[in-house]
């Protein structure tokens, strides 16, 4: 596809607030891919192209998370492994397999998760006594999330918050930080499959990852400085709007 210079401007500002979004709360696909859509962009190829400039933003988000000291990759290598093999797994199987029946039941999970947040606000806010194990947690959530995300994709970044806050005790900072390189790990395996099959617009991507470094650069270090009670309203206004979007395309379906 061929674009014009004022296109080319607008991926590139869809970018930067795609990266602001994605790395504060996730949910930069909600501005991502209606755009890339709306472009004309077969599935695919939107899908393919959106993984590329996340996966640019995540880095630098990821890479700031662990220069401030809020990720100790020593802490989840396990888990980063483990969600890199259930996304190639995932990405393999959605050739295979159809979503439909989990595409209708994930916003209900995400509402009952949400509902539970809104009604517990002192989860997040600190750090507390964690209810399972590192080994335990990383060998349950890494091969299902990481499953999701190459199989579909949309919420897995607030499911992962919503395990680090409530199974090992994180506040919203840390699992922020931390979910960022599980999906760090994820994107790259769906950006190796995506480009091995030729589903990916290189230039859109490149432009669109211009202002995903940029966006994400800027909203870690906002949430390194701000702290957990600035991330939990826009990660749950974040979880709604994924939740009213799932329900969307469940209904069209």
């Amino acid at each position: 596809m061929h674009f014009t210079p004022l296109v080319y401007a607008l991926l590139v500002a869809t970018g930067l607030g795609a990266g602001l979004l994605d790395s504060i709360a996730g949910g930069g696909g909600l501005i991502a891919l209606p755009v890339l859509l709306s472009l004309g962009m077969p599935a695919t190829f939107a899908l393919g192209t959106n993984k590329l400039q996340s996966l640019c933003g995540t880095t630098t988000s990821a890479s700031h998370y662990i220069r401030c000291g809020v990720v100790d990759l020593r802490r989840c290598r396990l888990g980063a492994a483990l969600t890199l093999a259930g996304a190639l797994a995932g990405t393999w199987a959605v050739q295979l397999l159809k979503s439909e029946i989990l595409v209708r039941l994930l916003p209900w999970l995400l509402a009952a998760a949400f509902a539970y947040i809104v009604f517990r606000p002192d989860v997040g806010s600190r750090e507390r006594k964690a209810r399972i194990g590192a080994t335990p947690f990383y060998l349950m959530a890494g091969p299902v999330l990481g499953f999701w995300d190459g199989f579909f994709g949309p919420a897995v970044g607030s499911f992962w918050a919503l395990a680090f806050v409530g199974l090992l005790g994180f506040d919203f900072v840390k699992a922020t930080g931390y979910t960022k390189v599980m999906n760090l790990t994820s994107n790259t395996a769906a950006v190796v499959l995506f480009a091995i099959g030729g589903h990916i617009f290189l230039g859109a991507g490149l432009a669109m990852a211009a202002g995903q470094i940029v966006g994400a650069r800027v909203g870690a270090g906002i949430v390194v400085k701000k702290g957990a009670r600035f991330v939990r309203p826009i990660f749950l206004i974040v979880v709604a709007l994924t939740i009213a979007r799932l329900l969307y395309v469940a209904n069209v379906r």
